[in-house]
């Protein structure tokens, strides 16, 4: 009750004091935001079509027109610059959506995403950080793993035209990596300087690409990532060194990144001390989750909330990899925690309005929050469609054998 109250006064100063100098679309969804009841409940099937739908306006609406996928729709300043990063594992997504829907229209979007990828690959295999025509154009270890997963989901789907791009990208993040699994040397400038246990997410990427072409040592390399990622986790499962900006209070979308790491790296080796580990973390973030699904967007070493506003692309990260660890050990918490946290995110979500934020996700909820503020940031999306489609496949396969939703209730009610 104290925190509930505590987030409405901080909303309220927060809006006396930005609205002045915002656009007229920023203060209606804000107003919006106060009317409108939170009790509506958007279904999965609706939500993965509505969203896949504004990604695909995203891509077709970039300035640049290159098949990259626009970073955002800001409501002051409108749609951003083609976003290399993001548009990586944002290929996956649409991959596995296409399939599953038999959408070739879909397909042929993830075609026009890796062909521009490959076409601004950098000397070397890395790839730049941050948006097209902003900032330094220097090769950046993050951004070059999570394009990696989109290179080695095109590998598998397409064939040999992006298995060039994909060994010199995981050649490169191999090479640059150093001796103690730790990526240093081209760190975005994007953010504040300094290690980031967060390039689990890399790692990942490399796990991808050791799937369609093993032997070439990018396994190993991954899995040096995560032993030393490891060596900062602390013993209730939080993880220093693990934010953008605020290392003492990371987002929800880092420390997102970083599970997901690891979680992808136990369903590759079967490591049980890395299973062991995730688990820790996944539990530790169980302690901020409210019952209706809201999670702040930063935490504490404590698992404390440190912000009265949700970090949305955080949450469904968090709940995608609190349903594959469910998965994995059947533990009915993870499961009633994501269920919560996608049903959250899934009633902030809008049906109605302009096709500029029809089916998008924002950044923060409320959009006046500090993460992305009055954005709907592409891989808000992507994330949103990941973790929903894992719900559906689990609510699908329980409703095929009962029984497994019986039993979860009773471990839960244990």
């Amino acid at each position: 009750m104290k925190q509930a109250l505590f987030r409405r006064l901080t909303s309220k100063v927060r809006d006396v004091r930005m609205r002045y100098g915002i656009s007229a679309a920023a203060r209606a969804e804000m107003r919006r935001e106060r009317q409108t009841s939170s009790s509506a409940n958007l279904p999965i099937e609706r939500a993965i079509s509505e969203s896949l739908a504004w990604i695909g306006r995203a891509q077709d609406n970039a300035p640049s027109a290159d098949g990259g996928v626009a970073r955002h729709y800001c409501l002051i300043t409108g749609w951003g610059a083609s976003y290399p990063e993001t548009t990586g594992y944002i290929v996956p997504t649409i991959m596995r959506e296409a399939q599953a829907a038999g959408d070739t229209e879909l397909l042929q979007r993830a075609h026009r995403m890796l062909d521009w990828l490959v076409s601004i690959q950098m000397p070397g295999g890395g790839f730049r950080g941050g948006v097209t025509g902003n900032g330094p154009a220097v090769p950046v270890t993050f951004n070059t793993g999570q394009i990696l997963l989109g290179l080695a989901a095109g590998v598998r789907h397409f064939g040999a035209a992006y298995r060039p791009a994909m060994i010199a990208a995981a050649d490169w993040l191999m090479q640059t990596q150093d001796d103690d699994g730790c990526w240093r040397k081209h760190a975005t400038p994007f953010a504040k300087p300094g290690e980031k246990v967060y390039e689990t997410h890399v790692s990942w990427g490399l796990y991808e690409a050791a799937r369609v072409e093993p032997g070439r040592g990018y396994a190993e390399a991954a899995s040096k990532n995560l032993a030393w990622a490891l060596s900062h986790q602390n013993d209730n499962g939080w993880f220093s060194n693990c934010c953008l900006t605020d290392p003492l209070n990371p987002l929800t979308h880092t420390i997102g990144y970083a599970l997901r790491g690891l979680v992808e790296g136990y369903l590759f080796t079967r490591d049980g001390k890395i299973l062991e580990k995730a688990n820790k973390t996944a539990e530790g973030a169980l302690l901020a989750l409210q019952p209706d699904g809201f999670l702040p967007g930063r935490l504490d070493s404590q698992w404390h909330g440190a912000v009265p506003w949700s970090c949305l692309t955080g949450t469904v990260q968090m709940a995608a990899c609190w349903l594959l660890l469910y998965r994995e050990t059947g533990n009915p918490r993870f499961r009633e925690a994501a269920f919560a946290a996608n049903r959250y995110v899934r009633r902030t979500v809008r049906l109605d309005g302009p096709p500029e934020t029809r089916g998008a996700v924002k950044g923060s909820f409320p959009i006046s929050g500090g993460y992305v503020t009055f954005q709907y940031p592409n891989w808000a999306s992507k994330f949103f469609i990941d973790a929903i489609s894992l719900e559906k496949e689990l609510r699908e396969k329980e409703s095929q054998s009962p029984l497994s939703v019986q039993a979860a209730a009773a471990g839960l009610r244990e």
